[in-house]
């Protein structure tokens, strides 16, 4: 199935059933009165996460909906049937967003969590509600009112304790692989990983952690390159981040170079997610000797002035990764803990999560933006200057320009 995270929806709830206007006639009953019912109150339209769904695939080509519309109101005083409720389900870890406005309008963090995106239409009034001592035989009524309608954008999140952080080929998805039970892609080429991948590690028999696998990120990405930019965002949620690091690159690049390009790619992208705790994982530790191995961790750290916790693992051959799965878990529960002694640590972590969502919603937005400006052949006002051989490279081969004039 394909991985779909960021959808464009239309919502309509059902409009109200207008009111009827009706009088009662009956044999030997004269001047019987007004008894004409209401309409019915038009469908509302939600959102609920469900638990088996992982993406938003079924929203990438339908994408208008509409709640059902009341009927409007009977003779005999009889109510028009409501509308009925329109519930679209969504993955859990969905946020709803405002198309127009950019306002977050709920965030579906649990299976059976819903949330209403557009109320429907109040019901009209039959003339019976109008009748009174001097006006007996009312011809007044009311017309149902419209739903809500609304311009949707839905992005998905996963839901994660652990992320993981790196350049293509650094071993992330050997490491998910090694750890867990789930089954990436590896193969010997970059940009193996093209969607998310999540893995279920158990510590103990009661004790267990998610761990996220993004595609590789690589230079350049904070301003679109590559693939990982794009699913940065899926980071955001997570609790701690693993940054991994190939020890011994078949290419011979340089890992402390490498390290320092994604610290700097994660600070462009969001300087609070570059906040979040991370711990330094040196992969591929069983490519080289006992004494090759400290003074490239020793080069490592200090060309990056690393102060963080530093890991030396072997995800392929599955040395060091039992030792640093446990610490995690340790991390985490004591990080829990803090949480619910601490209120003033969990509001510090409850407001570098709001910056978080914030900042990378404003990165991928103007991302956005830029395409779309240079899909229509329009340059930002920031690029007038700056990438003028860009735009000249991309047009030297489309030969002279033709200009068509209608006479």
């Amino acid at each position: 199935m394909k991985f779909v995270d960021e959808v464009s929806i239309f919502v309509k709830a059902g409009d109200g059933g207008n009111g009827m206007m009706a009088f009662r006639r009956e044999k030997f009953i004269e001047k019987g009165g007004p008894n004409g019912g209401d309409g019915g109150d038009g469908g509302s339209v939600y959102i609920e996460a469900v638990e088996n769904f992982n993406t938003l695939v079924d929203y990438r080509y339908t994408r208008r909906f509409q709640a059902q519309n009341g009927e409007k109101g009977g003779s005999t005083d009889c109510t028009g049937a409501k509308g009925e409720d329109l519930i679209l389900p969504v993955p859990i870890g969905t946020t709803v967003i405002d198309a127009g406005t950019q306002e977050v309008i709920g965030d579906l963090v649990r299976a059976g969590q819903r949330l209403m995106v557009a109320q429907g239409g109040w019901h009209g009034l039959g003339n019976t509600r109008f009748k009174s001592s001097t006006n007996r035989a009312p011809r007044q009524t009311t017309p149902g009112k419209p739903g809500e309608s609304r311009d949707l954008k839905l992005e998905l999140k996963v839901l994660a304790d652990v992320g993981l952080l790196g350049l293509p080929n650094a071993g992330k998805s050997t490491f998910i692989r090694s750890v867990s039970a789930a089954k990436p892609k590896v193969a010997d080429y970059p940009f193996t990983t093209l969607v998310p991948n999540l893995g279920v590690v158990s510590v103990d028999r009661y004790k267990n952690f998610v761990v996220a696998d993004i595609p590789g990120l690589i230079e350049g990405a904070s301003h679109g390159a590559g693939l990982g930019i794009r699913f940065l965002k899926h980071l955001s949620r997570t609790r701690l981040l693993l940054h991994l690091v190939d020890m011994a690159p078949l290419d011979l690049t340089d890992p402390a170079e490498s390290a320092a390009t994604i610290i700097d790619e994660l600070t462009k992208f969001s300087p609070s997610l570059a906040e979040r705790e991370r711990w330094l994982v040196l992969n591929k530790a069983d490519q080289m000797l006992d004494e090759e191995q400290e003074v490239r961790i020793a080069e490592i750290v200090a060309r990056i002035e690393w102060e963080g916790p530093v890991y030396v693992i072997s995800a392929l051959a599955r040395q060091g990764t039992e030792k640093l799965c446990y610490d995690i878990m340790d991390f985490l529960e004591a990080r829990a803990e803090r949480i619910q002694e601490n209120p003033e640590y969990a509001a510090e972590l409850a407001e570098l999560d709001t910056r978080i969502e914030d900042e990378a919603r404003a990165q991928l937005q103007a991302l956005d933006d830029k395409r779309a400006l240079r899909r229509s052949g329009v340059r930002a006002v920031g690029e007038a200057e700056e990438d003028d051989s860009f735009w000249d490279e991309e047009d030297a081969d489309d030969g002279p320009e033709i200009i068509y004039v209608r006479d």
